[in-house]
């Protein structure tokens, strides 16, 4: 049954019972939660046995080096290695880190304000009129850092082959324009890939600022859940390739490998950048928990292994996304309601539901006892011009949990459809 067919009688009567349903489930008192990309309970469980692999003091020195102990600002020169390998690039061009890639990305910018880039003719807290862009539906943590020091967030409109990059080389030309966040390779929260034109475009902007900065977040560059790894470039040559080393700051973390709240992390830049910024951050800090970069790299070993343990992931969480698929296929699809992408990695679906329904789709899934993402969270300012996207999360809830949440998630969704047409 189309609704977009009902006629208003029918409507009315499709109304009355899917109301009746939607109390039914309120009546359950259910508690359950598609908020974050948050590894399951089970995930967690498979990579414990990291917190046991430095059993023995003398298992704490590595390449002649203390974890233990004071030094080493950029991280430990296997933990650099290990980065290196995964990231494609080269281990001088590694700076290692503690558990959030989140925190250096912070850190960037705040140094960019605090200070300048190593490009900056000045502070940029010494400018007015700062912009970033955001490509969008994006990742709302990048869009509150930005927006936290002032910056005007500009949105950049996601395609297939990732940002509207007619936009992007247009949008450069202003000098107040001084950065962009990307998610690459299952870009949060629509699972695309960045085509290798789209890469090659990034790689050879032209902006007008001269210490723009293009944040290559890699979050989930090896996150497939279903079918073979994907390799992607090594942004950091393909910059270099055309003249702009110092316009990338590519990051990464095991923090969906191991334990997020336990990892370790990276920031991979130009080894001029990488002078510049370490001459900042020692001032701040000594060093990262080189103890825990050991373990991991004692657990991981190299890309190689790593990949093999991702598999174990994806035999996890391969089940769960083809669930929520599944039942929007069943549901919704029929009805002509949404449509969603169907992501091969990475911890999102994207669903875009009807203009102006996805806000109150998120009350009732509340209501009902089902927690979700905040709808509009994916765009700049949580403002969703559509008011059409909500973001799905499978990550986290068992599979019997994660069916029952989809099945309410679906009820609101009719729901808030059919109010709209009645």
């Amino acid at each position: 049954m189309n609704y977009n067919e009902l006629t208003p009688a029918q409507a009315k009567e499709e109304y009355a019972r899917t109301l009746a349903e939607f109390e039914a489930i309120k009546a359950k008192g259910l508690k359950l939660n598609m908020a974050r990309g948050k590894p399951s309970k089970q995930q967690l469980d498979l990579v414990s046995d990291i917190l046991t692999v430095l059993a023995d003091p003398a298992d704490c020195v590595s390449d002649g080096i203390d974890a233990r102990n004071y030094g080493e600002l950029c991280g430990l020169p296997c933990a650099r290695r290990y980065f290196a390998d995964v990231l494609g690039c080269k281990p001088e061009q590694v700076f290692a880190g503690g558990s959030a890639s989140l925190t250096l990305m912070y850190d960037l910018v705040a140094k960019g304000m605090t200070h300048g880039l190593k490009n900056s003719p000045r502070p940029w807290a010494q400018e007015t009129g700062l912009k970033w862009l955001c490509p969008a539906p994006g990742y709302d943590r990048h869009f509150k850092i930005t927006q936290s020091f002032g910056f005007e967030l500009v949105t950049v409109p996601m395609t297939a082959e990732g940002p509207d990059m007619d936009a992007v080389e247009r949008l450069v030309r202003d000098p107040k324009v001084k950065g962009i966040w990307t998610v690459p390779k299952y870009s949060n929260p629509d699972g695309v890939i960045y085509s290798a034109e789209t890469v090659r475009r990034f790689a050879a902007l032209r902006p007008a600022a001269p210490d723009f900065a293009l944040v290559w977040d890699n979050a989930y560059g090896i996150h497939e859940f279903e079918g073979d790894y994907v390799p992607f470039p090594d942004i950091l040559a393909e910059c270099e390739k055309y003249g702009n080393a110092d316009m990338v700051y590519e990051f990464a973390s095991t923090s969906k490998i191991t334990l997020p709240g336990a990892g370790i992390s990276c920031m991979a830049c130009s080894e001029a950048n990488m002078a510049y910024l370490t001459a900042l951050m020692g001032v701040q800090l000594i060093s990262f928990d080189k103890v825990n970069q050991l373990r991991h790299v004692l657990y991981l070993k190299d890309k190689a292994h790593t990949l093999e343990l991702m598999k174990q992931h994806a035999a996890i969480m391969g089940p769960k996304f083809r669930l929520v698929v599944d039942v929007l296929n069943r549901e919704i699809a029929p009805r002509g309601l949404a449509t969603w992408h169907e992501p091969k990695g990475g911890y999102f679906v994207s669903v875009n539901v009807r203009p102006g329904c996805a806000k109150r789709t998120w009350e009732l899934c509340r209501e009902a006892g089902v927690v979700m993402t905040d709808a509009g969270a994916a765009f700049p300012y949580g403002r969703d011009p559509q008011d059409s996207n909500l973001r799905v999360a499978p990550s986290l809830p068992p599979l019997e949990e994660l069916e029952q949440a989809m099945a309410v998630f679906c009820v609101c969704l009719r729901l808030a459809a059919l109010e709209q047409l009645v």
